[in-house]
């Protein structure tokens, strides 16, 4: 006769391991925000994750909003009123935008995250959980997501745990300069677009340099050669518009000249406004 164990197990509605999100740039720029401006006695900054599911399963976040909360002596307090007045608002302006989790600043979870994550999952099944490490230690931003599984001992639920999911942080590359200076946290000035241009190029200076290196390296014969890789480089080399050097000069210039004209023709009309604005108020006095 077999015997009979009772497993202790993890249970939710998806596998975490099969669960993924993406997060766009405007909302870890958000909650940065939010935490700077946050109240003197508050150690973090919570709030609503929006966005929505995308066919394959990903949670796409692309916006959110802070909720003021207290939290004492392992007790949280939400502002649920807010919560829900903000919601309706952004939905007024974007109703395919809903809930899909919330966030909170610093690293990992804590003993309060688990009460937040229980009225969220009223919300919404599933919800992801998003911390950002505002103090970017070491010039590096933590960014994790989370959902929450059940561990049960037979049919009884005994507690809940968080696990990590993958998150995929992309951006476009006038995103990732903004980025990187979000993560330096003191500069001296906000750099220009020359700068950011020329970090661009230095980026992409090095990302060429490695692929040189693993191209001579394969040739070589000193590591194996990955034909997805090998795609990648085929696929971007195909890309780029074949251009002589007097073409792609030329094209330069020209953009460099419409350039220059904007900014000469947005100059014309500060110096419009300026004189208007010095005008009225002359008038009005007269």
């Amino acid at each position: 006769m077999a015997s009979e164990h009772t497993v202790l197990q993890f249970s939710s509605s998806s596998s975490p391991s099969s669960l993924s999100a993406k997060v766009h740039p405007l909302v870890i720029f958000n909650i940065c925000d939010c935490y700077v401006r946050r109240p003197d006695q508050a150690e973090r900054v919570i709030g609503t994750l929006l966005g929505s599911v995308l066919p394959d399963g990903t949670v796409d976040i692309r916006n959110s909003y802070a909720v003021p909360h207290n939290e004492a002596a392992g007790q949280v307090a939400l502002d649920i009123e807010y919560h829900h007045n903000m919601l309706i608002f952004h939905q007024k302006v974007n109703p395919k935008e809903v809930i899909v989790g919330w966030y909170s600043t610093g690293l990992g979870v804590n003993g309060g995250s688990q009460l937040i994550h229980e009225f969220y999952s009223r919300e919404v099944p599933n919800p992801v959980h998003l911390t950002v490490d505002t103090g970017f230690r070491n010039g590096e931003g933590t960014i994790k997501a989370y959902v929450s599984v059940n561990l049960s001992l037979g049919d009884r639920q005994l507690a809940a745990q968080f696990q990590e999911i993958s998150l995929d942080l992309r951006m476009i590359e006038a995103e990732r300069v903004g980025f990187d200076i979000l993560k330096t946290t003191a500069v001296d000035k906000i750099p220009s677009d020359l700068d950011g241009m020329e970090a661009s190029m230095e980026r992409l200076l090095a990302l060429i340099d490695d692929v040189y290196k693993y191209v001579d390296n394969v040739v070589e014969g000193n590591i194996a050669p990955d034909n997805n890789i090998g795609r990648y480089i085929a696929d971007t080399l195909a890309s780029v518009p074949k251009l002589s050097s007097t073409a792609f000069d030329k094209l330069v210039n020209d953009s460099l000249q419409d350039h220059l004209l904007l900014l000469y023709l947005s100059s014309i009309t500060r110096t419009q406004l300026s004189l208007a604005e010095n005008l009225n108020t002359a008038a009005q006095i007269l």
